[in-house]
């Protein structure tokens, strides 16, 4: 395939597809600038849109710029260019992430150790305006062999391992992730924090209809955005629903925990979500115990393989839900322009 020329209908196509990756709270903590000289895309930093209590360290910002950089990887394909990617490029730009540069087309020989496998992406580029989050139960049904192996696989090809929990595991994982929802519950300037990023218009946070409800039984402890008011009333949640009795809980890890490693989950993440989309396959993320330090490391204590887990993400099959609202690309998109 001969690649298109870069003009500005194909650019804000490749920002939206970026800014279409999953983000804590739907923060969208990032922005994006074409450098004219080199002719790559810039995915910085956008921290006044972090999460100060929830994401102290920008580890879960760091995930989340990786599924864009991932959707980006995905979009440049699909308009004839192989992607060239760069994590942590410049020591003294600690704000730019990474670059996806728009290489020779695949065939040709570009390549780099940042991008694998970079004609892995057949069939993604559909599923990334079709992905979001299902917080709705799932049904009963068990994700086939083949799936999951194939799950596997796009974790691995992007430095990250993914495996799904044992029933005795997964257990022990709820557990973690219910305590996590405790504290986070009795912690005033986390709940305030969630809180506010739920809003009824703007292309940030979490509209209140897309909220999930919680499970009945206590079973599964689905993200409580809204908490307790200081009333003690609970005005604005959704009606509780009955889970899935045995959740399907896959767990992604990465060997290492550095900044570049948290990069990697995130584009192994959404190729994930990308690769289970395609299947039909629904997901929500438990992100909870990796809200809290020592829940975290706790996480792994019960698996002999040794990592560090960047993602809880359930699995199964159900109704797709409401989407988030996304930010326009134009708004994503500092300085420069289209190379001519």
């Amino acid at each position: 395939m001969q690649p298109a020329a870069l003009d500005a209908a194909i650019l804000e196509k490749l920002i939206s597809a970026a800014v279409a990756a999953p983000s804590m709270h739907n923060t969208q903590p990032w922005r994006y600038r074409l450098n004219p000289d080199t002719v790559a895309l810039e995915v910085r930093a956008a921290p006044e849109r972090g999460l100060r209590y929830t994401d102290p360290m920008g580890r879960g910002l760091s995930v989340s710029a990786g599924a864009a950089v991932f959707n980006l990887r995905v979009a440049v394909a699909h308009f004839g260019w192989e992607p060239v990617v760069r994590l942590l490029p410049h020591r003294s730009q600690p704000d730019l992430l990474a670059t996806v540069g728009l290489g020779a087309s695949p065939g040709d020989g570009a390549g780099t150790h940042d991008d694998p496998h970079p004609g892995s992406y057949d069939g993604l580029y559909d599923a990334i305006w079709r992905r979001h989050s299902s917080r709705a139960p799932f049904s009963g049904r068990r994700l086939p062999a083949r799936v999951l192996g194939e799950l596997t696989e796009a974790a691995r090809a992007n430095g990250a391992t993914l495996r799904l929990a044992a029933p005795g595991e997964t257990s022990r994982l709820l557990r973690l992730t219910a305590e996590a929802e405790r504290r986070t519950c009795g912690d005033p300037r986390r709940r305030a924090e969630s809180r506010d990023w739920v809003r009824d218009t703007g292309p940030y946070g979490i509209p209140p209809a897309a909220l999930g409800p919680r499970d009945a039984t206590g079973r599964l402890p689905m993200r409580d955005y809204l908490g307790q008011g200081a009333d003690g009333r609970r005005d604005g949640h959704p009606p509780a629903a009955v889970f899935e009795s045995r959740p399907a809980i896959a767990v992604l890890s990465t060997a290492q925990d550095r900044r570049t490693d948290w990069l990697r989950a995130g584009q192994a993440l959404e190729h994930v979500l990308l690769l289970a989309t395609s299947y039909g396959v629904r997901a929500s993320l438990l992100h909870q115990a990796l809200e809290w330090s020592d829940l975290r490391w706790s996480l792994s204590d019960a698996h002999r393989t040794p990592g560090h887990v960047q993602m809880l993400i359930r699995l199964g099959y159900g109704p797709m839900g409401p989407a988030t609202p996304r930010g326009e690309a134009a708004g994503a998109l500092d300085g420069g322009g289209p190379a001519t």
